[in-house]
């Protein structure tokens, strides 16, 4: 059925096949991306396709990746070390905004997009190409946060999306159009989830996911990748204990490490004890709702011990003002508008509360939960003499009469008012 997928046009929208000889795809290696290089050359007059892979930590996913982007119908493939780069530019400042979309979401997939989508601009100007072309659907995010990268650093660019002019709706098709074309896939239609790793975690979206009513089968050997359930866990806690600088992670346990290392340490310890397993449905960009099981082990440790810490570093209205800012970072981080002007001055704002948030927190991780185990900063605004509810030579309780004679005085005044009016009627 699929032996030809041609679309229909000789033009779609401002993409003129004639004019198209060259064309750098981001390539993970995946499904889509597997099955776009043949049907590029397929409608696009046998174009050169140039596969990019960034790698922000996919793994083994990256093993194999040049032989088969070059059999498939590429002329060469980029692998692009961004590890560090994801950590340092992209993770931290995340982290330290604390933005964690619709409460839960910890924007793995979301922050992965821009760096890769920058690294392939600036390959696609070095090659000379003709367009960019990204297989992310026409449901999805992602088409967004890759296409709002490529309009901020190269705005002349054309881009070519197949989920939106194939003739393709599913991935059953696409599994058709790969064995058609002796494309070698690592799933079938039974292992089928759409999945996407880094460092920073792995979803899973599709098959039985996709009823919300169905519990995720955390227990079946193969779906978790990066650890286990909170009822496989052992049965005694692991303590960790984590170091910050400037709102920034630089040691566990004593052990200075670095963005990319911390991060691998604590998905494995995370992993071990069943932490970071998210089950969301979420609000997409383009209006519906989605459901997806996430990952996210460090993640979730690391969002864990930063809040703690600001809970003894920050003076109350900064905090409460930043628990706004944050919510504003993460919308802006999931619509793929990192590269504007509104997410660099957030960041700017961050950064300075991050000034004294420096100290270690200290977790219990027990069978999926993080538990308190203990705070300290050399920037803490905690005040022992002042909190005690034992006899204390530092506070007048008397004082609280008046503070609160005029917090209340508004209350107070509406009240005798009220009544002065209701005695009049």
């Amino acid at each position: 059925m699929y032996n030809q997928c041609i679309i229909k046009n000789t033009q779609i929208g401002d993409i003129k096949m004639k004019e198209i000889k060259k064309v750098v795809l981001a390539y993970s290696g995946g499904l889509d991306t597997s099955i776009i290089i043949p049907w590029l050359k397929e409608n696009y007059n046998n174009c050169e396709v140039i596969a990019v892979s960034g790698d922000v930590g996919q793994g083994t996913e990256l093993d194999g990746l040049e032989e088969k982007a070059i059999k498939t119908g590429a002329s060469k493939l980029y692998i692009e070390n961004l590890q560090d780069e994801f950590v340092t530019d992209y993770i931290w400042p995340t982290l330290k905004a604390g933005a964690v979309y619709e409460k839960e979401y910890l924007l793995g997939t979301s922050f992965a997009r821009p760096i890769i989508a920058k690294r392939i601009v600036e390959i696609a100007k070095a090659e000379g190409a003709d367009a960019i072309c990204h297989g992310c659907t026409g449901k999805g995010n992602d088409q967004v946060r890759f296409e709002l990268t490529i309009k901020a650093f190269a705005p002349e660019m054309q881009i070519i999306a197949p989920w939106r002019i194939w003739d393709i709706k599913s991935r059953e098709e696409e599994i058709e159009y790969a064995e058609a074309h002796n494309i070698p896939l690592k799933i079938n239609r039974e292992t089928n989830y759409s999945k996407d790793k880094n460092l920073w975690h792995l979803s899973h979206e599709g098959l039985d996911l996709e009823d919300p009513a169905n519990e995720p089968q955390y227990n079946k050997p193969g779906f978790l990748e990066m650890g286990i359930s909170p009822e496989m866990a052992p049965d005694e806690p692991t303590y960790i204990t984590i170091h910050f600088e400037k709102g920034v992670p630089t040691a566990v346990n004593g052990e200075e490490m670095d963005g990319v290392s911390l991060i691998k340490y604590l998905n494995e310890v995370g992993g071990k004890n069943g932490i970071g397993l998210n089950d969301i449905v979420e609000n997409r960009l383009v209006g519906m709702k989605s459901r997806g099981v996430y990952e996210n082990p460090a993640g979730s440790i690391l969002f864990k011990a930063h809040d703690v810490l600001e809970t003894i570093t920050l003076d109350r209205d900064t905090q409460h003002y930043k628990e706004i800012v944050a919510h504003k970072f993460a919308e802006l981080v999931y619509f793929g508008q990192w590269f504007t002007p509104l997410r660099e001055s957030l960041s700017a704002f961050v950064d300075k509360t991050q000034e004294t948030v420096t100290g270690d927190v200290k977790l219990k991780l027990y069978k999926g939960n993080m538990i308190n185990a203990g705070v300290t900063s050399p920037y803490s605004l905690y005040s022992e003499d002042f909190a005690t509810f034992d006899a204390d030579e530092v506070y007048d309780q008397k004082d609280s009469a008046g503070f609160i004679n005029l917090f209340g005085l508004p209350i107070k005044v509406k009240a005798i008012l009220e009544a002065e009016r209701n005695a009049n009627k």
